[in-house]
């Protein structure tokens, strides 16, 4: 049987992951009378009865919100809770929340201590993991944040009830990328099955979490710091990150088009014979694999990119489902690629 906790040593850290555990589980695993949960108002309408007596701050929810004003507001709320170096915060919500409440606790009085609780599959199987915390300026995607661990994370399912149907999309989109890049028999498996499918079998869902958590995971403690291998997550995410607050696309929507041009862009550069199979498994859950959009903005959010050196972006490819490498492409010739696979 699968154990319930499983530690994962980072460079500074352990992330002990609490899979199949309930949220009223938070209790013994932090003092109340220190704790102040961070969470958002969809979060908070759907499970008002969980966070019955716990000190919380309710935000806004929404991409739009993960900005330097909302990290200001909490940290006046942190204040007025009269909030120290001996407070823990929680985020409880979807990849916002856990990715502001992370930043938040990275520079709150220099750095206090934290633990998520996800609530979407987006969440749960990618925001949530690898300590990567941050907000948006303006387009550009986590131009500001840090690398910073929690101490924990807490999956509980039952949260996943009150999910809308484009949030169950929005993270199959992360567990298709994850499969594209690193698993073959997860790629079949998904196939197999139907986003209702996962839905109506819990054990089956909470099976495909844990695959999840320990794909990224066993990427990212080998690689904290996105020198090697972590930047193969980025696989859909170069291009995604390009059109999705430009368009206002969700986060799953984006990356799968991303994934759809990078699997095609794949075809002419490593000879990929399974783009097809890419492009008709995010149909399969939903998701959109086609967009018009602007190239000339494109180019230019592109230019300021984080994974681009001075001798071009590091685009990731597939060379066979499970396969991924990194390929650095100066930008012109990347843009050239891109606009001719339309």
């Amino acid at each position: 049987m699968a154990r319930n906790t499983i530690d994962f040593l980072f460079f500074q850290a352990t992330v002990a992951c609490h899979f199949n555990t309930k949220f009223a589980s938070l209790e013994k695993m932090t003092d109340k009378e220190k704790t102040i949960i961070i969470t958002d108002e969809h979060v908070f309408a759907a499970h008002r009865k969980k966070f019955r007596g716990w000190n919380t701050i309710v935000l806004k929810p929404g991409e739009e919100y993960k900005i330097q004003v909302t990290v200001d507001v909490i940290i006046e709320q942190l204040i007025a809770f009269g909030a120290d170096r001996q407070s823990f915060l929680v985020g409880v919500g979807g990849g916002v929340i856990t990715d502001i409440t992370g930043y938040v606790a990275g520079i709150y009085m220099r750095g206090i201590r934290f633990g998520l609780v996800p609530t979407s599959l987006l969440a749960m199987v990618d925001a949530a993991i690898g300590g990567k915390n941050g907000i948006d300026i303006g387009i550009y995607k986590n131009m500001v944040g840090l690398i910073r661990q929690p101490e924990w994370i807490l999956f509980d399912i039952d949260f996943l009830k009150s999910l809308p149907l484009i949030e169950w999309r929005n993270g199959f989109a992360e567990i298709i990328k994850h499969a594209a890049i690193r698993d073959a028999a997860l790629f079949r498996l998904l196939q197999q099955q139907t986003l209702t499918g996962f839905r109506r079998q819990p054990k089956l869902l909470e099976r495909l979490i844990r695959t999840n958590v320990l794909i990224k995971m066993k990427i990212v403690t080998e690689d904290e710091f996105e020198k090697g291998d972590r930047k193969l997550l980025n696989f859909g995410h170069t291009l995604g990150h390009a059109i999705e607050n430009q368009y206002e696309l969700s986060h799953g929507q984006a990356i799968s088009i991303g994934m759809t041009y990078a699997a095609l862009l794949s075809e002419q550069l490593t000879n990929f014979k399974q783009a097809i199979s890419v492009i008709d498994l995010l149909e399969r859950y939903g998701l959109p694999t086609r967009a018009a959009f602007d190239w000339k903005k494109v180019e230019k959010v592109l230019a300021m990119d984080k994974k681009k050196s001075l001798v071009g972006m590091q685009y990731v490819i597939l060379k066979k489902i499970g396969d991924a490498v990194i390929h650095t492409i100066p930008v012109p010739e990347l843009m050239n690629h891109l606009r001719n696979l339309n």
